[in-house]
């Protein structure tokens, strides 16, 4: 429970801790968060690392000038991870194969996620990784089910390098570019729970329309 607290508090004093990483860290920023987000979309052990909140933070940061960021480094290296973990989810996919859904007794797989992801995938087809970068748990169980699904490896790369460039430009930018306000600097914290409550609008709608429907 200890843990599950501190967690949270990680997840919605970001901008703290993050902040405090730079200046502990320096350039090495860039290494640390180059491994949560190519973790987050490269494993499906790991969907709940803050993604969103922390490219808009880490943009955030880049704005404010903190530890040397550069905004152009930073957008060039989590463009990368993301580009690169959805690969390696991809591969895992496809040398796992459909036999994961069989997995009844599972405590790798979050296997309700893994399925619900299967069946946007079902509706949405290759689009499914890009609308997947802007949601939770689906942005790390979408290019599993592509790989388990036997998508083919060009059509893969074309929705996984447009995808990445979407969802690392416009996050890292708008943090780049709003960083500097003065409302912004003063409410981070409290627009860091915003991103995070948008991005789980569409998983809310998702699941009481399938409540209905049941």
């Amino acid at each position: 429970m200890e843990l599950l607290t501190q967690f949270i508090d990680i997840i919605l004093h970001l901008d703290q801790y993050l902040a405090v990483l730079v200046q502990d860290y320096g350039l090495w920023i860039y290494a640390i968060l180059f491994f949560i987000v190519f973790a987050e979309t490269g494993f499906v052990i790991f969907p709940f690392l803050p993604g969103d909140s922390l490219l808009f933070v880490a943009g955030a940061l880049a704005a404010l000038g903190q530890g040397g960021m550069d905004i152009t480094t930073l957008c060039a290296v989590l463009l990368v991870a993301a580009v690169l973990g959805n690969t390696v989810n991809y591969q895992i996919g496809r040398f796992l194969g459909p036999k994961v859904f069989h997995w009844e007794n599972s405590r790798i797989f979050n296997k309700a996620a893994l399925q619900k992801t299967h069946a946007f995938y079902e509706l949405h087809g290759g689009k499914t990784l890009i609308i997947s970068r802007f949601l939770p748990l689906f942005r790390t169980f979408a290019p599993f089910v592509a790989g388990i699904g036997a998508m083919s490896w060009a059509r893969f790369t074309f929705y996984n390098l447009v995808g990445a460039a979407a969802w690392v430009l416009s996050l890292c930018l708008a943090g780049y570019w709003l960083g500097n306000l003065p409302w912004v600097k003063q409410n981070l914290s409290l627009l860091i729970v915003a991103i995070i409550a948008v991005s789980l609008v569409p998983a809310a709608i998702g699941y009481l329309q399938h409540r209905r429907t049941a």
